[in-house]
Protein backbone atom coordinates (compact mmCIF):
# COMPACT_ATOMS: atom_id res chain seq x y z
CA UNK A 1 0.00 0.00 0.00
CA UNK A 2 1.24 3.14 -0.90
CA UNK A 3 2.03 6.11 2.08
CA UNK A 4 -1.09 8.02 3.43
CA UNK A 5 -2.43 10.67 1.31
CA UNK A 6 -1.43 14.31 3.18
CA UNK A 7 -4.12 16.84 3.27
CA UNK A 8 -3.57 20.36 3.29
CA UNK A 9 -6.53 21.87 5.32
CA UNK A 10 -8.93 23.88 3.14
CA UNK A 11 -12.69 23.74 2.50
CA UNK A 12 -14.12 21.01 3.60
CA UNK A 13 -11.06 20.05 5.78
CA UNK A 14 -10.63 23.83 7.11
CA UNK A 15 -10.15 23.85 10.58
CA UNK A 16 -12.89 24.75 12.60
CA UNK A 17 -16.68 23.90 12.64
CA UNK A 18 -18.38 21.95 9.87
CA UNK A 19 -21.90 20.06 9.07
CA UNK A 20 -22.82 17.82 6.34
CA UNK A 21 -26.19 15.94 5.54
CA UNK A 22 -27.01 12.42 6.90
CA UNK A 23 -30.14 11.78 4.78
CA UNK A 24 -32.23 14.63 5.95
CA UNK A 25 -30.67 15.15 9.67
CA UNK A 26 -27.40 17.65 10.44
CA UNK A 27 -24.28 15.93 11.45
CA UNK A 28 -21.34 18.56 12.79
CA UNK A 29 -18.05 17.43 12.64
CA UNK A 30 -14.71 19.27 13.69
CA UNK A 31 -11.52 19.51 12.07
CA UNK A 32 -8.19 19.91 13.83
CA UNK A 33 -4.45 19.61 12.67
CA UNK A 34 -2.77 18.22 9.17
CA UNK A 35 -1.82 15.33 7.34
CA UNK A 36 -3.71 12.54 6.65
CA UNK A 37 -7.39 12.23 7.57
CA UNK A 38 -8.41 10.29 10.22
CA UNK A 39 -11.80 10.18 11.06
CA UNK A 40 -12.39 10.04 15.20
CA UNK A 41 -15.75 8.40 16.29
CA UNK A 42 -16.56 9.24 20.16
CA UNK A 43 -18.32 6.81 22.88
CA UNK A 44 -21.01 6.54 24.84
CA UNK A 45 -23.28 6.30 23.02
CA UNK A 46 -24.65 9.74 24.32
CA UNK A 47 -20.86 11.00 24.80
CA UNK A 48 -19.74 14.61 23.59
CA UNK A 49 -16.80 14.36 20.99
CA UNK A 50 -14.98 17.46 22.99
CA UNK A 51 -13.28 14.40 25.57
CA UNK A 52 -11.86 12.70 22.48
CA UNK A 53 -9.36 15.28 21.71
CA UNK A 54 -5.96 14.02 20.82
CA UNK A 55 -3.40 17.15 20.17
CA UNK A 56 -0.60 15.16 19.71
CA UNK A 57 -2.31 13.71 17.19
CA UNK A 58 -3.17 16.78 15.96
CA UNK A 59 0.52 17.42 15.03
CA UNK A 60 0.85 14.72 12.77
CA UNK A 61 -2.94 13.84 11.31
CA UNK A 62 -5.70 16.08 9.87
CA UNK A 63 -8.48 15.06 13.14
CA UNK A 64 -12.02 15.10 11.97
CA UNK A 65 -13.76 14.68 15.27
CA UNK A 66 -17.51 13.27 14.81
CA UNK A 67 -19.97 15.16 16.36
CA UNK A 68 -22.28 12.08 17.07
CA UNK A 69 -25.78 12.10 16.03
CA UNK A 70 -28.13 12.96 18.91
CA UNK A 71 -25.16 14.55 20.50
CA UNK A 72 -24.59 18.47 21.03
CA UNK A 73 -25.39 20.44 18.11
CA UNK A 74 -25.67 17.55 15.68
CA UNK A 75 -29.41 16.83 14.89
CA UNK A 76 -31.62 14.33 16.33
CA UNK A 77 -33.63 11.20 14.91
CA UNK A 78 -37.25 11.37 15.04
CA UNK A 79 -37.44 8.15 16.78
CA UNK A 80 -34.68 10.25 19.34
CA UNK A 81 -33.55 9.04 22.09
CA UNK A 82 -33.97 5.25 20.30
CA UNK A 83 -32.72 4.27 16.62
CA UNK A 84 -29.14 5.18 17.19
CA UNK A 85 -27.97 1.46 15.98
CA UNK A 86 -24.44 1.16 14.34
CA UNK A 87 -26.05 0.52 11.10
CA UNK A 88 -27.47 4.09 11.88
CA UNK A 89 -23.95 5.75 12.68
CA UNK A 90 -22.34 3.89 9.78
CA UNK A 91 -24.46 5.21 7.64
CA UNK A 92 -23.87 8.96 8.96
CA UNK A 93 -20.31 7.69 8.72
CA UNK A 94 -20.42 7.55 5.38
CA UNK A 95 -22.18 10.42 4.37
CA UNK A 96 -19.21 12.23 6.36
CA UNK A 97 -16.40 10.44 4.42
CA UNK A 98 -18.13 10.79 0.87
CA UNK A 99 -18.67 14.56 1.86
CA UNK A 100 -15.16 14.75 2.47
CA UNK A 101 -13.93 13.79 -0.88
CA UNK A 102 -10.38 12.64 -0.04
CA UNK A 103 -8.88 9.69 -1.39
CA UNK A 104 -9.11 7.59 1.62
CA UNK A 105 -9.30 8.02 5.33
CA UNK A 106 -8.45 6.51 8.81
CA UNK A 107 -11.13 5.77 11.16
CA UNK A 108 -10.38 5.59 14.90
CA UNK A 109 -13.45 4.86 16.76
CA UNK A 110 -12.91 4.95 21.33
CA UNK A 111 -15.29 2.49 23.52
CA UNK A 112 -19.15 2.83 21.62
CA UNK A 113 -17.50 4.14 19.13
CA UNK A 114 -14.91 1.22 18.05
CA UNK A 115 -17.65 -0.82 17.90
CA UNK A 116 -19.48 1.61 15.02
CA UNK A 117 -15.90 1.86 13.69
CA UNK A 118 -15.52 -2.03 13.59
CA UNK A 119 -19.07 -2.26 11.90
CA UNK A 120 -18.40 0.53 9.30
CA UNK A 121 -14.86 -1.33 8.42
CA UNK A 122 -16.74 -4.52 8.03
CA UNK A 123 -19.94 -3.13 5.93
CA UNK A 124 -18.36 -0.42 4.01
CA UNK A 125 -14.73 -0.96 4.01
CA UNK A 126 -14.39 1.09 0.62
CA UNK A 127 -12.24 4.58 1.29
CA UNK A 128 -10.94 3.11 4.89
CA UNK A 129 -7.14 2.93 4.99
CA UNK A 130 -6.96 1.46 8.30
CA UNK A 131 -9.45 1.12 11.26
CA UNK A 132 -8.45 2.07 15.13
CA UNK A 133 -10.52 0.25 17.14
CA UNK A 134 -9.56 1.92 21.11
CA UNK A 135 -10.83 -0.25 23.93
CA UNK A 136 -13.50 -2.53 21.77
CA UNK A 137 -14.68 -5.53 22.24
CA UNK A 138 -16.43 -7.87 19.56
CA UNK A 139 -19.17 -8.43 21.69
CA UNK A 140 -21.90 -6.93 23.73
CA UNK A 141 -24.23 -8.61 26.45
CA UNK A 142 -24.43 -11.15 28.97
CA UNK A 143 -20.53 -12.18 28.17
CA UNK A 144 -19.53 -8.65 27.91
CA UNK A 145 -21.86 -7.53 30.92
CA UNK A 146 -19.62 -10.75 33.05
CA UNK A 147 -16.47 -9.35 32.39
CA UNK A 148 -16.87 -5.98 32.90
CA UNK A 149 -18.72 -7.02 36.30
CA UNK A 150 -15.69 -9.44 37.35
CA UNK A 151 -12.80 -5.97 36.34
CA UNK A 152 -15.43 -3.63 38.61
CA UNK A 153 -14.67 -6.23 41.61
CA UNK A 154 -11.11 -6.13 40.83
CA UNK A 155 -11.33 -2.02 40.72
CA UNK A 156 -13.13 -1.88 44.42
CA UNK A 157 -11.26 -4.34 45.58
CA UNK A 158 -7.84 -2.38 45.38
CA UNK A 159 -9.27 0.60 46.33
CA UNK A 160 -11.29 -0.42 49.11
CA UNK A 161 -9.71 2.44 51.24
CA UNK A 162 -11.34 5.14 49.08
CA UNK A 163 -14.25 6.69 51.00
CA UNK A 164 -15.26 7.54 47.35
CA UNK A 165 -15.45 4.26 46.31
CA UNK A 166 -19.34 3.47 47.38
CA UNK A 167 -20.25 6.48 44.68
CA UNK A 168 -18.19 4.94 41.90
CA UNK A 169 -20.34 1.70 42.78
CA UNK A 170 -23.33 3.10 42.90
CA UNK A 171 -23.26 5.12 39.83
CA UNK A 172 -22.92 1.51 38.03
CA UNK A 173 -25.74 0.26 39.84
CA UNK A 174 -27.79 3.46 38.40
CA UNK A 175 -26.87 3.04 34.62
CA UNK A 176 -28.93 0.32 34.82
CA UNK A 177 -32.19 2.91 34.97
CA UNK A 178 -31.12 5.77 32.75
CA UNK A 179 -33.55 7.37 31.36
CA UNK A 180 -32.94 11.09 31.13
CA UNK A 181 -30.18 13.20 30.04
CA UNK A 182 -29.43 14.54 33.88
CA UNK A 183 -29.47 10.57 34.65
CA UNK A 184 -26.56 9.99 31.95
CA UNK A 185 -24.37 12.75 32.82
CA UNK A 186 -24.63 11.49 36.65
CA UNK A 187 -23.88 8.25 35.39
CA UNK A 188 -21.02 8.98 33.04
CA UNK A 189 -19.17 11.34 35.85
CA UNK A 190 -20.32 9.21 38.78
CA UNK A 191 -18.29 6.01 36.98
CA UNK A 192 -15.44 8.17 35.80
CA UNK A 193 -12.71 7.22 38.41
CA UNK A 194 -12.69 3.66 37.40
CA UNK A 195 -11.94 4.51 33.56
CA UNK A 196 -8.56 5.88 34.91
CA UNK A 197 -5.36 3.50 35.66
CA UNK A 198 -5.29 5.96 38.90
CA UNK A 199 -7.68 8.57 39.24
CA UNK A 200 -7.22 9.14 42.93
CA UNK A 201 -3.45 9.63 41.97
CA UNK A 202 -4.19 12.64 39.99
CA UNK A 203 -7.36 13.50 41.11
CA UNK A 204 -7.29 17.38 40.70
CA UNK A 205 -6.43 17.06 37.17
CA UNK A 206 -8.68 14.38 36.43
CA UNK A 207 -11.42 16.03 38.34
CA UNK A 208 -11.35 18.94 35.68
CA UNK A 209 -12.09 16.21 33.08
CA UNK A 210 -14.92 14.57 34.42
CA UNK A 211 -16.60 18.37 35.46
CA UNK A 212 -16.36 19.43 31.54
CA UNK A 213 -17.71 15.65 30.34
CA UNK A 214 -21.29 15.70 28.51
CA UNK A 215 -23.62 13.31 27.60
CA UNK A 216 -27.07 13.30 26.22
CA UNK A 217 -29.55 10.16 26.70
CA UNK A 218 -29.33 7.20 23.88
CA UNK A 219 -31.14 4.54 24.94
CA UNK A 220 -29.22 1.85 22.94
CA UNK A 221 -32.54 0.66 21.19
CA UNK A 222 -33.51 0.61 17.74
CA UNK A 223 -36.42 2.27 16.70
CA UNK A 224 -38.68 -0.72 17.56
CA UNK A 225 -37.18 -0.67 20.71
CA UNK A 226 -35.02 -4.12 20.48
CA UNK A 227 -31.46 -3.92 21.84
CA UNK A 228 -28.72 -3.16 19.31
CA UNK A 229 -26.59 -5.95 20.55
CA UNK A 230 -23.01 -6.58 18.71
CA UNK A 231 -21.10 -10.41 17.79
CA UNK A 232 -18.90 -9.40 15.34
CA UNK A 233 -17.05 -12.66 16.07
CA UNK A 234 -18.15 -14.36 12.62
CA UNK A 235 -17.24 -11.34 10.61
CA UNK A 236 -14.16 -9.87 11.96
CA UNK A 237 -11.65 -12.67 10.09
CA UNK A 238 -13.26 -11.65 6.75
CA UNK A 239 -11.91 -7.70 7.47
CA UNK A 240 -10.08 -6.45 4.63
CA UNK A 241 -9.14 -2.96 6.30
CA UNK A 242 -5.64 -2.96 8.49
CA UNK A 243 -6.44 -2.49 12.08
CA UNK A 244 -4.84 -1.47 15.22
CA UNK A 245 -6.48 -2.36 18.08
CA UNK A 246 -5.57 -0.28 21.60
CA UNK A 247 -6.47 -0.95 24.88
CA UNK A 248 -5.22 0.10 28.33
CA UNK A 249 -4.18 -2.43 30.87
CA UNK A 250 -6.48 -1.09 33.56
CA UNK A 251 -9.54 -1.00 31.52
CA UNK A 252 -12.35 -1.91 33.60
CA UNK A 253 -15.11 -1.72 30.66
CA UNK A 254 -13.53 -2.71 27.67
CA UNK A 255 -10.33 -4.57 29.04
CA UNK A 256 -7.14 -6.58 27.58
CA UNK A 257 -9.20 -9.93 27.33
CA UNK A 258 -11.36 -8.18 24.47
CA UNK A 259 -8.54 -6.72 22.80
CA UNK A 260 -6.46 -9.50 22.41
CA UNK A 261 -9.76 -11.16 21.10
CA UNK A 262 -10.45 -8.60 18.43
CA UNK A 263 -6.36 -8.96 17.61
CA UNK A 264 -6.48 -12.24 17.67
CA UNK A 265 -9.87 -12.32 15.15
CA UNK A 266 -8.42 -10.18 12.53
CA UNK A 267 -5.97 -11.54 10.19
CA UNK A 268 -4.21 -8.09 9.70
CA UNK A 269 -4.02 -6.29 12.77
CA UNK A 270 -2.04 -4.96 15.71
CA UNK A 271 -2.20 -4.81 19.48
CA UNK A 272 -0.97 -1.91 21.68
CA UNK A 273 -1.46 -2.25 25.69
CA UNK A 274 -0.99 0.85 27.38
CA UNK A 275 0.36 -0.73 30.46
CA UNK A 276 -0.53 2.42 32.95
CA UNK A 277 -3.66 3.51 31.38
CA UNK A 278 -7.70 2.51 32.10
CA UNK A 279 -10.51 3.60 29.59
CA UNK A 280 -8.53 6.56 28.54
CA UNK A 281 -5.43 5.80 27.18
CA UNK A 282 -4.90 9.00 24.76
CA UNK A 283 -5.50 11.24 27.79
CA UNK A 284 -3.41 8.92 30.02
CA UNK A 285 -0.52 8.14 28.46
CA UNK A 286 -0.81 10.03 25.16
CA UNK A 287 2.74 10.39 23.54
CA UNK A 288 2.65 6.14 24.02
CA UNK A 289 -1.15 6.41 22.33
CA UNK A 290 0.18 8.69 19.96
CA UNK A 291 3.04 7.29 18.81
CA UNK A 292 1.16 3.86 17.97
CA UNK A 293 -1.71 5.37 16.02
CA UNK A 294 0.72 7.33 13.81
CA UNK A 295 3.43 4.13 13.07
CA UNK A 296 0.11 2.26 12.43
CA UNK A 297 -0.82 5.37 9.54
CA UNK A 298 2.92 6.09 8.61
CA UNK A 299 4.19 2.61 8.42
CA UNK A 300 4.02 0.05 5.34
CA UNK A 301 1.13 -2.29 5.47
CA UNK A 302 1.08 -5.65 3.83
Amino acid sequence: MSAPHSIRGTGRLAPGVHTVDSDGITQRYHVYGSGPVCVAHPGGPGIFWEYLRMPALEEHLTMVYVEALGTGESGRLPSHPHGYTRERYSLALQRLIDHLDVPEVYLLGHSHGAFVAAYHAIHRPDGVAGVVLYEGAPVTGPEHGAEAGRRLQEFAAAHADRPELHEVLAAFEAMRAISSDEQTLAVARGILPSYFADYWGDEQRWAAFREGLRATYISGLDADLTPDLVDDRTDLPNLTVPALVVVGRHDVICGPRWGLELHELMPNSRLVVLEHSGHMGHLEEPQRFEHAVREFVFSPKE
